[in-house]
């Protein structure tokens, strides 16, 4: 029942995003790194003025994870360089358990998982330098092996950006 309500709130989320709003990107594409508790690389790229899809590696418990996200981006009081998004996506990871370092496991051994994700944030781009900086949260839902829902990851992302929109 709970991936359900999961699934219907994400496709929710993708429906209202998918609006008509005429915001002005400074990069089509960056390319940069995520520090928090799923460190890593990312790379988003606008597709419409206003719509992008981010790809992410991260590591975080003795494995990899990887994320495809769908975001709407929109304007903080109409400064293209200061803009606020959400979107929602899936993910794959690949993990090794160990007890002594995972204590909320009760068992050992690797495991693959699938699962939902979403994200909000905000991301500021610089004036003068082609740099960005944001702030989100991605909390996820593994739907497929070790079922659980995860709202720890905040991140803080720095990203090189090139091709003006």
């Amino acid at each position: 029942m709970k991936t359900a309500q999961l699934v219907s709130f994400a496709v929710i989320v993708f429906l209202i995003g998918v609006n008509d709003v005429h915001a002005q990107r400074d990069y089509r594409t960056g390319i940069g790194f995520r520090a928090g508790p799923m460190a890593g690389l990312t790379v988003k790229h606008f597709i419409s003025e206003n719509a992008a899809i981010e790809l992410s590696m991260s590591s975080r418990w003795n494995g990899s994870i990887f994320h495809g996200l769908y975001e709407i981006n929109n304007d903080v009081m109409k400064d293209s360089r200061l803009n606020w998004y959400y979107g929602a996506g899936i993910h794959v990871g690949r993990w090794k358990l160990e007890n002594n370092i995972h204590p909320w496991f009760s068992e050992d051994g690797s495991y693959t998982s699938i699962g939902i994700d979403g994200i909000a944030g905000m991301e500021y781009c610089l004036v003068d330098a082609p740099i960005s900086f944001s702030l989100d949260w991605k909390p996820m839902f593994n739907v497929i092996n070790k079922t659980r829902f995860r709202m720890d990851d905040i991140g803080l992302t720095i990203r090189v950006f090139f091709g003006q929109a």
